[in-house]
Order: structure tokens, then sequence, then C-alpha cells
């Protein structure tokens, strides 16, 4: 089908971004981002004491790091008809909701049985998150300031588990896993009030958006294009917030502390990475250069530094390991950064919802896969080498498909809008 580049501007948008209500809206989808990657990746910090604990092999816990994606792929390929037929703040708040809850539930479970179950519900309420922020941006900013908000958002996506290996991470030393998991779910509620008094202004569902069907996505090379990179891209995020402390205590040797110290610095360096990456890209749109060459370009130089990196983690010693998880850290903020800026342009904003819940779900077969597979490789080798060497190669086929797969990057022509077209011109 043709694509097109929408010309007109709404220019009361242009400035929202800078004023108060959106400046709070970013603030408030950051926060929930980022309370939503310190409850998805508890558990992988909790590992080494799960695993002494409950008496759990690396195959039982990559089960339990995975779990977590059996729902959440599942149900992002149906969350995304919710945000564009409905009010999509409330069907964010009401994902934050659930999510939280089973978090703090979490911590009152014995077994692993129930464990599982948590992790399943967890993934069930975190589907919802990325389709929403997508839709609140899409409709909200323009193409100029989406680089550096979705940065934020990648950013606090980031700093979560910066956070949580920090702070989850001492705590669990101290105090133990189950009392933290509890204290982050419960406090963490305190989200919602200030969302339902800042959510932006809710618009009615168009007519144009229930027109467009799930099959007219799938026609679209674009969309396959932009699900293949995300399945490339979340393989070696979920790869990090999955096994990574694993992978410093078992293979690195370091303590629970010092792990948390390192874990905590990669994730820091990732989120800054994904923040200054946006701005970047909003400045070079800004300065008159193609968005499609700006975007591509960022992608590029991002998952080539990252395959670098763990690439060199996969053989790397004491002395040098840190310096090869910095730059994969990096790699893996600047290629994040403009993700779900690719979809919120191709899809525009009353299509993104579906467009963004389907990318996401075919990406986190990655989830599905990744973590699991992770697990056995570990168990079979006893090292994390043919892990690392497996993710570094999804890091390059990445690139491929970023920069030569994914076409132009212009808003599709989607059927409604192309009767409308060939209507105006018979008139």
């Amino acid at each position: 089908m043709a694509s097109y580049q929408s010309t007109k501007t709404n220019s009361a948008s242009i400035h929202q971004l800078r004023s108060r209500p959106m400046s709070v809206v970013l603030t408030l989808l950051v926060l929930s981002v980022f309370i939503n990657y310190v409850d998805r990746g508890n558990l992988s910090i909790a590992a080494p004491l799960l695993k002494n604990e409950l008496g759990i092999s690396a195959s039982q816990l990559g089960i339990l790091l995975s779990s977590f994606f059996w729902t959440y792929t599942a149900l992002l390929f149906v969350c995304g008809w919710f945000v564009d037929r409905f009010d999509v703040n409330r069907v964010l708040a009401v994902g934050f909701l659930l999510w939280s809850l089973a978090t703090a539930a979490t911590g009152l479970v014995r077994g692993f049985t129930m464990l599982l179950v948590m992790r399943l519900i967890l993934g069930m309420g975190e589907s919802v998150a990325f389709p929403c922020y997508s839709k609140i941006l899409a409709r909200h900013l323009p193409e100029h300031a989406r680089g550096f908000a979705n940065g934020a958002i990648i950013a606090g996506m980031k700093f979560g588990p910066a956070a949580g290996t920090l702070g989850a991470g001492l705590l669990m030393t101290h105090y133990g896993w189950r009392p933290v998991f509890m204290g982050i779910g419960f406090l963490s509620l305190v989200w919602l009030p200030a969302w339902m008094k800042w959510m932006p202004h809710a618009e009615a569902p168009s007519r144009s958006a229930s027109a467009t069907r799930v099959i007219d996505i799938l026609r679209q090379r674009s969309f396959w294009a932009t699900a293949a990179g995300a399945f490339c891209t979340a393989y070696p995020l979920y790869f990090t917030l999955t096994w990574l402390p694993f992978y410093l205590v078992h293979e690195q040797h370091l303590s629970m502390p010092n792990m948390v110290n390192k874990a905590a610095l990669y994730y820091t360096v990732d989120a800054v990475a994904a923040l200054a990456t946006g701005w970047v890209a909003d400045f070079w749109i800004r300065k008159g250069l193609a968005v499609g060459m700006v975007r591509k370009s960022a992608m590029g130089l991002g998952w080539t530094t990252a395959a670098i990196g763990f690439l060199g983690c996969s053989s790397a010693g004491p002395h040098s390991y840190l310096t090869w998880l910095m730059l994969a850290a990096v790699g893996l903020g600047t290629g994040n950064s403009g993700i779900w800026a690719f979809s919120q342009t191709l899809a525009g904003p009353r299509v993104v919802g579906r467009w963004c819940g389907l990318q996401n779900g075919f990406g986190n077969l990655a989830g599905v896969i990744g973590p699991a597979l992770t697990g056995f490789t570990v168990d079979w080798t006893g090292h994390f080498q043919v892990a690392l060497g497996i993710t570094a190669g999804i890091c390059v086929l990445g690139v491929f498909v970023w920069v030569f797969v994914v076409g132009e990057v212009k808003q599709v022509m989607w059927p409604e809008a192309v009767a409308s077209s060939l209507a105006q011109a018979a008139s």
C-alpha cells in the first residue's frame, strides 16, 4: 500500500511537551514505566536468594523468568484493540492497578507454583503499558517532540531496573525478598490518584480507527519489519533484565552487594544513553533532516555497539567484563530509544494502539524464548558464553532489520484515508 507524510501540523500541539499539563503527563508516564520495570525485574534481583531458599534449579528459574511473558505476550495481541476503542487513560490505570497488586501478592506466596501464578498475573497487567504510551504520545505530540518523549520513557524503563537493583537489592540483602515485594507493590499504588488528576484529555475513538482492521495492519510490510525489529530489540533487553544479576554473581563471582552496584551502573548508563539519543534525534529532525535517516542511524549505531559489547562479555574476565558491559549498555540505550517512534509515525495516532500492541506481541516472543533458552544453555554449558554469543548475534540481525528492512518512515495510507481522498478528489 502507498504511504504518505501528513503535511498538516496542529499548531496548538507543537509546544505541548513544554506546557505544564503535557510535562506532568510525560512525568507520570515515565514514573509508571519506572514502576513497571521495578516490578518486572524484582524476580531477577531476588533470583540468587530464591534459588537457595526454594531449591530452584537454573532451568526452573528460567521458566519463572519467562512465564511473565506468556500472559504479557498473549494479551498484547488483543490489548491494542482496547486502547484504540476505549479511553486509553483508564485502560492504563486498570493495568497499573493489576500489576501493582500482583507485585505485592508475590511477597506472600510460598512455593514454585504460586510464584508462577503471580508472574502470570503481573504479565496480564503490564501488557497495556506500551500500547497506551504510544497512543498518548502519538495523539498529543508532534514528530519533532517524540524522540525526547520516547527516550524519556525508555530511560524510565531502564532506571527502573537500576533503582530496583540498587534499592531493592540492598533491601533484600538486609530484610529478605518478601517484604520488598510487598512494600513496592503497595507503595506504587500512590501513582493512581495522581494519574486520575493529571491524565490528558480523553478523545472519543474515531470511526476511521474502528474501520481499520487488524488484517489491514498485517498487510503492511513496514509492520512486519517493526515486529521483527522489536524481537531483535527485546531479546537483548530481556537478557539483561532477567539474567544480568545471575551472570554477575555466578560468572564474575561478585558478592550480592557488589553485584547490585555493578548492575545498577549498567542500567543507569543504558538509561542516560536512551535519553540523550532521543534528544539528539529531535534536534536533527527540527534542523530539517529526514525522520527516517535520523531514526535508522540511531538504530544502526546502537545495535552494532551492543553486539560488540555482548561479544566482549562472552569471554571477559574479572578485569575486563565491566568495560564490555558498559559498551553494551550504551548500545542498548541508543538502540531502544526510537523503537516506538517508528511505530507512532507509521501507524498514526488513530491506529497506533493496535499496531503497537501487535508489534509488541510479536516482539515479546523474545521474552518467552530468551530467558528460558539462556537458562538451558547455562545448565548445559556451565557458563554464559553461548548465551552471550546468541544475544550478540540477534543484535547484529537487529541492525539489518531496522536499517534495511524497514522502509520509508512515513504514515501508512489506511483504506479509509484512501477512500476519503478519492471522495474529495471526485467532489
